[in-house]
């Protein structure tokens, strides 16, 4: 199994990045801090989560839209609904695979998200959760 490939893909996709576009889903500038949370499929044990932290800028919240996902992944059909963000995402490469993301907003201090990727017949589960902890330092 690799997992830095699919680690990669997840941590881009938990960027607070991923879906600032009009309010609800502008993100306030400020510290965020981010719980991540993978589930593979058929693994005998669990992911412990991993939790970062994550400076975000004027100039940040003012991006727009789903980032590349890297250089193999392509993202498609991003939608805003009210306070969701959804979108898809097709890899190819070393690690070729597709899946789907989901984003709710909790005003401009909070998000939550999933996604879920299917690759090398395996399905990963993401799970994230974001909230603004102060301004950076």
């Amino acid at each position: 199994m690799r997992f830095p490939p699919l680690l990669v893909i997840t941590a881009v996709l938990v960027s607070p990045f991923a879906a600032l576009a009009e309010d609800p889903t502008r993100l306030r500038p400020g510290r965020w801090e981010i719980s991540v949370s993978v589930e593979m499929e058929g693994m005998p044990f669990k992911m412990p989560p991993s939790v970062s932290q994550l400076c975000v800028t004027a100039q940040d919240s003012d991006q727009t839209g789903v980032p590349p996902q890297g250089k193999d992944c392509t993202v498609s059909d991003v939608k805003q609904s009210g306070k969701k963000l959804t979108w898809k995402v097709v890899c190819t490469g070393q690690t070729p695979g597709k899946g789907e993301g989901e984003m709710v907003f909790s005003g401009s201090d909070a998000y939550t998200g999933t996604m879920k990727l299917e690759t090398g017949g395996m399905r990963v589960n993401t799970q994230y959760q974001a909230k603004r902890t102060g301004d950076c330092k």
